[in-house]
């Protein structure tokens, strides 16, 4: 993988760029819509590559791990062969999903024991076993195994969780140059900063994480309950830290103006369950606004579902129709609100790129953010 900036915003930190994959090049910015189980819920792989026009997917280890597993995904030859992908994908390594089940896991140095969700069997995860499982599932891009803490959380406990996280990045690093690639493309591994909503410890794992000196760099442990001004605060101060020339990637996030407040701190990639989750809840994000599409307010409305969309299902259904199918648990509807609200995320990820090449991205961004956060 290799990453180039193509233009810097002059009035604030975002930049334009691209990455280099064996599986294709990612414009940057990136949203990825997330398939955590081999498949962005309700959208087809031709759908994500001709409608959303995504690049890259992201799958998630934990939930790989347990279904179909790890022996399906190798014999299958990787998981790009498994659920016929040919672009680009990265996987998270599953440390959000095991530190989710916190009654069912037990932290040790050695690494992560749980129990799965699906039917309790005792699992284990360490930052070595951990890179196995993301070469044998064949992501182009793969995650260091760390802790996510929780949000609030004591200094003392987020203190140590980052020198648990950074031994473990250590470990993992060292697993990674290690071994090789299993089916003749190239990986690369992302260390992830961590410490919570305390600056100075950011600081410090910002400053570990950049001494890796790996082809990029992932943010972790934001976007989980702590107010959007800290989390803003927070990016800026790992972006001080981590290296200019490399890609940074904020996990988990988030609404459309969370993302194009952190494209103008600096960040290059993004991916959040939000926008087919919430589609599936009747939520629509438009250039305009958001629409609850389930309200009576929409029932006799035969306009298109957004008349400023680019894509076929938003000039093909009207908000009518789409409400009578969301209410009524139609899966028709769930697709129809997944595929909206993904190509509207690319669409605005795209729009952030072609403003910061043209340099009018800071007065374009300002614009936005006003009006996305408008209820229709």
């Amino acid at each position: 993988m290799n990453f180039k900036i193509l233009k810097s915003d002059t009035e604030t930190k975002a930049r334009a760029g691209i990455i280099n994959t064996d599986h294709g090049s990612i414009s940057t910015p990136i949203f990825m819509p997330v398939g955590t189980t081999g498949t962005v819920k309700a959208v087809h792989q031709d759908d994500l590559k001709k409608v959303v026009k995504a690049p890259i997917i992201l799958g998630n280890t934990y939930h790989l791990f347990l279904r179909p597993g790890i022996d399906v995904i190798g014999k299958a030859g990787g998981l790009h062969k498994f659920i016929s992908w040919d672009g680009a994908m990265l996987t998270d390594s599953g440390g959000y999903q095991v530190f989710s089940l916190s009654d069912q896991r037990k932290l040790t140095p050695d690494g992560a024991i749980f129990r799965s969700h699906i039917d309790g069997c005792k699992h284990s995860f360490t930052p070595e076993n951990v890179v196995d499982i993301q070469r044998t599932i064949g992501a182009d891009i793969i995650m260091a195994f760390d802790e996510c803490t929780p949000w609030p959380c004591e200094y003392d406990y987020v203190r140590d969780s980052l020198k648990l996280t950074h031994a473990w990045l250590e470990r993992g690093k060292k697993r990674f140059l290690e071994t090789d690639p299993l089916y003749g493309y190239s990986q690369t591994w992302f260390p992830i900063v961590q410490g919570g909503t305390f600056a100075d410890l950011r600081r410090q794992s910002a400053e570990h994480i950049a001494a890796a000196g790996m082809e990029g760099n992932a943010i972790g442990g934001l976007s989980v309950g702590e107010p959007v001004d800290l989390m803003y605060e927070m990016i800026e101060v790992v972006n001080e830290i981590l290296p200019v020339e490399k890609p940074r990637y904020l996990m988990g996030v988030g609404t459309p103006v969370n993302i194009l407040e952190a494209v103008s701190r600096g960040i290059d990639m993004f991916d959040c369950v939000m926008p087919t989750r919430n589609g599936r809840n009747g939520q629509l994000f438009t250039g305009e606004g958001i629409i609850n599409i389930k309200n009576e307010k929409w029932k006799n409305d035969f306009s298109p579902i957004d008349p400023d969309g680019d894509s076929y299902v938003d000039q093909q259904y009207s908000r009518a129709y789409l409400r009578h199918l969301i209410n009524s648990g139609e899966l028709l509807g769930a697709q129809i609100a997944s595929l909206h609200n993904l190509r509207f995320y690319l669409w605005l990820i795209e729009e952030a790129r072609s403003k910061i090449m043209e340099g009018t991205f800071a007065s374009w961004k300002n614009e936005m953010v006003s009006k996305l956060s408008i209820r229709l």
